[in-house]
């Protein structure tokens, strides 16, 4: 089963699971949006316990992704909602999970990566087998409105620290692979693209997409909390993630790895081949305000 069915990753493993033939059901919170899937689905919540136990019936293997809520309380939804996931699995006999983390998911770390690490080490104790996902950050972000200025210019919060971004569809190639091959249990997986690259780097690539010159405009991470905070997101959780913007300017995502070569027998997309899929996006995103 593939939860997050209509998710940046899981729309990608659903049209991969259905070329490969696999045998699999999706899991939607919308039954329009699971009817346009074209495969089997269930419609469930993970707010919802006899939802999930529901649509597990007859599934062996799990692909568990869901998406990120602002904490409530300092509480974050994700950690209670995945390990109620987790356990029912287990009840319903599945035999192994794939589940997408974070890099440098630990113990004590802020927002995402500590709650994850906490999920992590309940699938570990579940008597489950398990595969993790671990990626570097997604270059589907450079398709949201966060990622640049209103004026089409990138934001810039790594200096010269090089990031190893990933493509959404190769997360979704490692876990199909996980899914439907008899390898990967009880390990992980650190998912990177083929290169690092440098906000610099990024502005070029995306001025040549473009045909325009984009520019970097430095944002340091304090700068990047000060305005969250004015749009109205939690003092702490801007400072939480500040810290984070913080560690991947110190170099945390500069390192590539081969992990996905290894898993899908092909090299994980370059920025280049993800501007060019996705340049009409681009192009609007960019365009509204941006000089002719």
């Amino acid at each position: 089963m593939v939860t997050g069915a209509t998710g940046s990753i899981g729309t990608h493993l659903v049209r991969r699971l259905r070329q490969d033939g696999a045998a699999f059901r999706a899991l939607v919170r919308d039954e329009s949006k699971g009817r346009a899937l074209g495969c089997d689905f269930a419609v469930g919540d993970f707010e919802d316990p006899g939802s999930i136990a529901a649509a597990l019936d007859g599934v062996d293997r799990l692909f568990l992704n869901s998406a990120g809520a602002l904490p409530v309380d300092g509480a974050q939804p994700m950690i209670r909602q995945q390990k109620t996931a987790i356990d029912a699995a287990h009840r319903a006999g599945v035999t192994h999970v794939v589940k997408v983390s974070v890099w440098h998911a630990r113990q004590g770390a802020k927002l995402s990566q500590g709650a994850h690490w906490e999920i992590e080490e309940h699938l570990k104790a579940s008597g489950l087998s398990w595969s993790l996902l671990q990626p570097a950050g997604y270059m589907q972000n450079f398709l949201g409105a966060g990622a640049f200025t209103p004026d089409g210019h990138l934001i810039s919060s790594y200096a010269d620290s090089p990031v190893a971004y990933i493509d959404c569809p190769d997360i979704a190639a490692c876990a199909a692979a996980l899914l439907t091959r008899p390898h990967g249990e009880n390990e992980t997986f650190i998912l990177t693209g083929p290169q690092a690259l440098t906000d610099a780097d990024l502005a070029g690539q995306i001025s040549a997409a473009l045909r325009r010159t984009v520019t970097c405009v430095e944002t340091p991470p304090d700068a990047l909390a000060t305005a969250l905070k004015s749009q109205g997101l939690p003092p702490w959780f801007a400072d939480d993630l500040a810290v984070l913007v913080k560690e991947v300017a110190a170099g945390s995502q500069a390192t590539t790895t081969t992990a996905v070569h290894d898993l899908t027998r092909r090299p994980p997309r370059t920025f280049e081949d993800f501007l060019t899929a996705h340049l009409p996006a681009l192009r609007a995103l960019t365009a509204s305000s941006a000089p002719a």
